[in-house]
């Protein structure tokens, strides 16, 4: 038969065993991955000092692990950018290069598209912290399109509610207006309530038998943590143990400030919240935990590519 007569010919024969070769030394001895890491102990070194910047303390060993970890993720993704060549065309980098080389005074008589070409010749785009963080952007953005996380279900937004329905339950709302009376002034709040009460006065009219008060005197519909804010924490326990009514003066009532007499206009008591009234921040909520995963899902798939040493 013709195809046993072919199959017989000698040059078919090296071609099959050069391919069977070929793949066979593919195998054996692949081509080098790409190397990213270790980072030097300079730049761990910083990455600690941010860590206790932001939090007052050092990070623990398995922080730094991880602090470290996302540091090599950040490099992979640069250098990923660098082969796609996506610095080549953004314009965020291109204006970012010609600042530098403006700011290095290399601009002089030159065009902009001059400039950009001599900037990377000199290599400014590996060096310079605002491009990396543009070209890590832009790759987690191409990671992400390529398997975009899906939007949530509202069987999943449902779960959300109910696992989080204690700590998205609506605080308690005062609605207050107070008259502020300073250390040297607190002998006179008695005689003050006195007068509230016998002229029938409203808050607005009795303010000035008070001390001024920078932050205000009428706060409408504030949670504890809000009232907080305005007289520290001590102000909201002393008036919560004070067991306010609306409609009803309270006090006086002791903040780091000094003593006030509070006038309670509105009181909206803790209650559970709805689906629909929280439905926008579980779905932003979802969202991003999808998109974290998402994400996360794609660098590590990434990493096959690499040789990351830690």
């Amino acid at each position: 038969m013709r195809w046993l007569a072919w199959m017989r010919r000698p040059w078919l024969h090296f071609i099959v065993l050069g391919l069977v070769l070929f793949n066979l030394q593919l195998w054996l001895f692949p081509e080098p991955r790409p190397v990213v890491g270790p980072l030097n102990e300079a730049r761990i070194e910083a990455l600690e000092q941010q860590w206790f910047t932001s939090t007052g303390r050092p990070p623990s060993t398995q922080q730094l692990e991880r602090i470290v970890a996302a540091e090599l993720d950040r490099d992979m993704l640069f250098l990923k950018a660098l082969e796609l060549e996506v610095h080549l065309y953004d314009n965020v980098v291109y204006q970012r290069l010609l600042r530098n080389m403006n700011f290095l005074q290399l601009a002089e008589g030159k065009t902009d598209e001059a400039l950009y070409r001599e900037a990377l010749e000199m290599r400014l785009h590996l060096g310079d912290e605002v491009v990396k963080r543009r070209l890590i952007q832009i790759m987690e953005q191409l990671l992400l399109s390529r398997n975009p996380p899906a939007s949530p279900s509202e069987t999943e937004l449902a779960a959300e509610f109910s696992r989080r329905k204690t700590e998205l339950r609506e605080p308690v709302r005062y609605s207050i207006e107070h008259l502020y009376f300073t250390r040297e002034r607190e002998a006179e709040i008695d005689s003050v309530a006195a007068t509230i009460a016998q002229e029938k006065l409203s808050a607005a009219a009795a303010r000035k038998m008070s001390s001024p008060f920078l932050p205000g005197y009428v706060f409408s519909r504030q949670t504890p943590d809000q009232l907080a804010r305005h007289f520290g924490a001590a102000f909201v326990m002393n008036l919560e143990a004070a067991v306010p009514q609306a409609g009803q003066w309270v006090g006086p009532v002791r903040s780091t400030y000094g003593q006030h007499y509070v006038f309670v206009s509105a009181l909206e008591p803790e209650r559970d919240t709805t689906l629909e009234e929280v439905r926008a921040q579980l779905q932003r909520d979802l969202e991003s935990q999808a998109h974290s995963a998402a994400l996360q899902a794609a660098i590590t798939e990434l990493r096959n590519d690499y040789e990351v040493r830690i």
